[in-house]
């Protein structure tokens, strides 16, 4: 019953707002996620109109399930900032208050470009952070294995198996995993967003409402913060824009795609992968294995200094850091070769 589902998700979401107020106790948050609950409740009552109109039974009360109360629990031990993932799942609005982007007191937006700005400009640096790690993984990953087998034989042609092996499975599992799980992330911010439509296009004047609650918790004025809210949601395009940018914190034209997220993963698991594997696949007849290592130390360091462009740390430090993990995970690997092949031999 589709009135039925909509009061259920509501007073869910009420009892969950006033779950996080309570935790928010003292701080401006504490009356958004109040008010966010009274605001919830008006238009659970709307539903609870539209079921005596279809003649259907109205609830007494609304109880919250096991999965509601596991995350009541979560929100009162960790806090509503360390589950923001949970509770956007389970439609909870208002997290964008929680982002450091977002401090109280910043200068509110006055259009949708503005709106949009501080969600854009991580889309490029975080293809390129994952490009990075992915590259990195294949690195790794294979640099361990080709000195794990080499302590173990030393036949090129075992190594050059092992290795290639190791290097398509490695890959197709990581295309797998990131096609998995970014079609799943797809799938639950698009479902997400088709609410948000849905209750935009059925009820404009209770999302300008809630839009204005974040803004005034924001530090906005509550005048200025019901007026930009109006002008915000006066086009349906940019208000379901604007509400799923500043009530779920989600960035529409940013929802990613599962088959460019798979083939990035594959490619940048192969580019680093097939370092370590060069002197085999070229077959290199003197010296592979020191030629590998020098190969695989010097793509380390590489990989370890690109890496500080995201952490803020000195290239340096990030090269020679990346250089002993990977250097102690491929010393150990080769030990444990080296045992195993002596007993098996």
């Amino acid at each position: 019953m589709h009135e039925l589902e909509n009061w259920k998700e509501e007073k869910r979401s009420a009892y969950l707002y006033r779950i996080i107020s309570d935790q928010e106790s003292g701080t401006p948050r504490q009356l958004l996620f109040l008010e966010l609950a009274k605001e919830a409740d008006s238009q659970a009552e709307l539903w609870v109109n539209e079921l005596k109109k279809s003649g259907h039974a109205v609830p007494a009360k609304y109880t919250p399930d096991l999965r509601v109360k596991i995350v009541a629990w979560l929100v009162q031990k960790m806090g509503p900032r360390k589950i923001k993932p949970i509770l956007a799942a389970i439609k909870i609005r208002g997290l964008s208050v929680y982002s450091s982007r977002h401090p109280a007191g910043h200068p509110m937006p006055t259009s949708i470009d503005e709106v949009g700005a501080s969600h854009r400009g991580g889309g490029a640096s975080g293809g390129l952070r994952a490009a990075v790690f992915g590259v990195n993984d294949g690195l790794v990953s294979i640099a361990c294995l080709v000195m794990g087998v080499a302590g173990a034989s030393s036949e090129s042609g075992v190594i050059l198996l092992t290795g290639v092996a190791g290097l398509l499975a490695g890959a197709f599992s990581m295309a797998a995993g990131e096609y998995v799980s970014m079609r799943s992330q797809r799938e639950m911010f698009e479902y997400q967003i088709g609410l948000e439509r849905d209750e935009l296009a059925q009820y404009p004047e209770e999302e300008a409402s809630e839009l204005a609650l974040i803004y005034s918790a924001r530090g906005l004025p509550d005048e200025e913060a019901k007026a930009l809210a109006q002008r915000m949601i006066v086009d349906p395009e940019m208000g379901l824009d604007t509400l799923a940018r500043e009530e779920l914190g989600l960035n529409p034209d940013e929802l990613g795609s599962p088959w460019v997220a798979a083939v990035s993963s594959f490619f940048a698991f192969v580019a680093g992968g097939v370092i370590p594997m060069l002197p085999y696949l070229l077959d290199v007849h003197r010296h592979p294995l020191l030629i590998s290592m020098v190969l695989t130390a010097l793509s380390l360091f590489g990989v370890g200094a690109a890496l500080s462009l995201f952490t803020g740390r000195g290239a340096l430090l990030g090269g020679l850091r990346m250089l002993l993990i990977g250097g102690t995970a491929g010393a150990v690997t080769y030990w444990i070769g080296d045992m195993l092949g002596a007993k098996i031999s």
